[in-house]
């Protein structure tokens, strides 16, 4: 019995999971090389490649970028006051966590901008190329228009929990690190949370309850679910990341899948 084995019961056409540990993979299911939809699992890869960038000195998290008063930091945070899917500000920059698919569109072109090349290549330059990602490409919006497998995913959750092929460890502490803390704000699918806490591309689970991950998963447990019916954790005090793809949309059996998930793989690995 693994602890993954109730993924393939979930109602879908198909599906793939991994749980990685910092020396590598721990157990897998599904075809782990075959490439989904992200949907907003997008935003961390994003994330990564404005990090590289920061690391690189082509930008800096600080640099005004998006509305009047916002940073790339803003951006990276959903802080911008950007609206979700246009560029309504609805909010002054740092007041609100308001989920903005729109502000990773600004943040993709402010990389542009700094680097002059386009974003599906710096992409591909800057995290693919280096982690060894065979699979993953930006087919569309900087937010949610990505395609990768699990395995590719493994090997992005194994440099976030064991940094230095791509990014330096106090480049990924600061990505899972509470930015501009203690912003009321709704998780999509989840609701308002009086406590919505962001680091820069990632959502940080906190106390937020209900939620995605498992009631096991520690309260600085990082990462992003996409409609797509996709997810990617890491519980950095677990040092467990774990990661599914599937062909089905986010709806309530996702809801209902996930947290137990979540907990059987913790219950199997955390104390190894």
């Amino acid at each position: 019995m693994g602890a993954l084995d109730a993924v393939q019961s979930w109602p879908v056409g198909s599906a793939a999971a991994a749980v990685v540990g910092p020396d590598g993979v721990l157990e897998t299911t599904g075809e782990v090389d075959a490439a989904y939809a992200l949907a907003s699992v997008t935003k961390p890869l994003v994330a990564l490649a404005v990090l590289v960038a920061v690391e690189e000195g082509a930008l800096g998290l600080d640099d005004p970028a998006g509305p009047p008063g916002s940073t790339v930091r803003h951006l990276l945070a959903h802080a911008s006051g950007l609206a979700m899917d246009n560029q309504d500000v609805v909010a002054r920059p740092g007041a609100r966590r308001v989920y903005s698919n729109c502000g990773f569109t600004v943040l993709g072109q402010h990389l542009v901008a700094a680097t002059g090349i386009d974003l599906p290549d710096y992409l591909h330059q800057a995290v693919c190329e280096p982690l060894g990602l065979r699979a993953t490409e930006l087919v569309g919006p900087a937010g949610s228009g990505a395609r990768a497998s699990v395995a590719d995913l493994a090997a992005v959750a194994g440099e976030l929990l064991s940094p230095g092929r791509l990014v330096h460890r106090s480049t990924v502490a600061e990505m899972a690190t509470v930015q501009f803390p203690g912003l009321v704000g709704v998780v999509p699918g989840y609701g308002r949370q009086p406590r919505n806490d962001w680091g820069l591309g990632v959502e940080i689970r906190d106390s937020k309850s209900p939620h995605w991950t498992g009631s096991a998963n520690s309260p600085g447990t990082y990462g992003h679910f996409g409609r797509s019916g996709t997810f990617l954790w890491v519980d950095p005090v677990a040092r467990l990341a774990c990661i599914a793809l599937t062909d089905a949309e986010f709806e309530q059996w996702a809801k209902d899948a996930w947290p137990p998930l979540a907990d059987a793989v913790l219950t199997a690995y955390a104390a190894q």
